[in-house]
């Protein structure tokens, strides 16, 4: 084994840590823990000490020196990539927190927005495998984002650039959580669905497993979302002409009765000189998405 690395991905709830050989991209080891959110040990976040803990146990498996260590996490990452900048709202002591000096293991640890790793993943070993020009969409709870151009993450100038959730599908509508009017995200995320079915449904999987059973106010309001997310696609691939868009994310486990009528009206809708279509695709790598994403980041900076 020449190379191996360790990708760390911070969510609200739970942390994952990942151990790799980066020659072949297999992973090697993996655990989990407890994210405990908004509590503190002297002063520093729990958190800290559980990802050092990560670290350790997944070092003593492996039987050479570690190459490289990649963060991943929700929020705005600062330029020098040594901390998450922005993040308010949950995951207290997050911003500005220096993942280098915090873990203090004599190597720097690059850091990198939670759905840009996941496309990352998705490009290394996963459904866009060597693919330059890619679209990634995660439908859950939101929906996230991030896009890759000429093989290379588009971050914008202070980083926002990817938060697919926030393209506006109804300009006359309310604004979300990032005050677009009419988002994406309020028009197929999971978080609105009770509002969106008049209390009938109260997850997407009631609203999808309805639909599949013949329901057909259930079938108004899926096929409903999904006009919203054919709207949303073929504005993307106009803006920025993808190879493949990849969708991750608890809804896409809709499988057939989402990928099946999606792409029926992305083809009815998409602009396809010389008859070229972009492929859509389920993300291959689901959970530990953002750990492949995190260490191969790094393995990028390098």
């Amino acid at each position: 084994m020449d190379k191996c690395g360790i990708g760390i991905d911070i969510g609200g709830t739970e942390i994952k840590a990942a151990s790799f050989d980066l020659v072949s991209g297999k992973m090697l080891s993996k655990q989990t823990a407890p994210t405990q959110d908004g509590v503190f040990t002297e002063g520093v976040p729990a958190f800290v000490g559980t990802v050092k803990g990560l670290v350790s146990d997944l070092l003593s498996d492996l039987n050479q020196k570690l190459s490289v260590i990649g963060v991943s996490a929700p929020g705005l990452v600062q330029k020098n990539e040594r901390a998450i900048g922005y993040m308010p709202g949950r995951l207290d002591g997050l911003e500005g927190l220096d993942w280098t000096a915090a873990l203090n293991m004599g190597i720097e640890i690059h850091v990198i927005n939670d759905a840009h790793a996941a496309l990352l993943g998705e490009v290394w070993q996963g459904s866009a495998r060597c693919m330059d020009d890619v679209i990634m969409l995660t439908l859950g709870t939101g929906v996230g984002g991030a896009i890759l151009t000429g093989g290379k993450l588009l971050k914008g100038s202070i980083g926002r650039a990817g938060h697919l959730g926030h393209v506006t599908v109804d300009f006359e509508g309310d604004p979300d959580i990032c005050s677009t009017p009419g988002s994406i995200e309020d028009a197929i995320g999971n978080a609105t669905i009770t509002e969106r079915s008049g209390g009938k449904f109260l997850t997407t999987h009631e609203l999808v497993a309805a639909y599949a059973n013949g329901d057909e106010e259930a079938k108004e309001i899926w096929l409903r979302s999904l006009r919203a997310l054919s709207a949303t696609l073929v504005s993307l691939v106009n803006v920025i002409d993808p190879e493949r868009i990849v969708i991750g994310g608890g809804i896409a486990k809709a499988g057939k009765l989402l990928f099946g009528p999606l792409e029926k009206l992305v083809r009815e809708r998409e602009w396809q000189p010389d008859g070229k279509v972009v492929t859509i695709v389920p993300a291959e790598l689901g959970y530990w998405a953002g750990t492949y994403g995190a260490v191969y980041n790094s393995l990028l900076r390098g």
